[in-house]
């Protein structure tokens, strides 16, 4: 009975994965690039634009718009790319693990730089 959910949940895992590396294959146009290293870092950040908090509209992001991110960008890579991209995603998968430790820093180094420059504005909009 679970079998099948836990098998969905392992490859939409593998296709974030996939995801990331597409926007990290050269022969990628920008914008596709753009969308699929804008989806996975929000995949892989510990920080939602809508906390979950917020009833029912906190999840709405991760049941609707991350899956609809992955499959348009999955969609729009050329069956080449995608299948080295996955093929790629698997070994990660085998050789580390679902926990990319250098990925995750970034992601959180890049939220707190954020944070702060929205901090030091609003502090220098208050000190005018």
């Amino acid at each position: 009975m679970l079998e099948k959910p836990k098998s969905w949940i392992n490859s939409l895992k593998l296709d974030v994965l996939a995801v990331y590396f597409v926007a990290r294959d050269p022969s990628v146009n920008w914008g596709l690039k753009l969308l699929a290293l804008a989806t996975a870092a929000y995949v892989f950040s510990p920080i939602d634009l809508i906390p979950d908090c917020i009833p029912i509209v906190g999840y709405l992001d991760e049941l609707i718009l991350v899956p609809t991110a992955i499959w348009m960008i999955l969609k729009l890579t050329p069956e080449t790319v995608l299948a080295r991209c996955r093929l790629e995603a698997k070994r990660q998968f085998a050789e580390n693990g679902p926990v990319l430790i250098s990925g995750s820093a970034i992601v959180v180094i890049i939220w707190v730089l954020f944070g702060f420059s929205l901090w030091w504005w609003f502090m220098g909009v208050d000190g005018l």
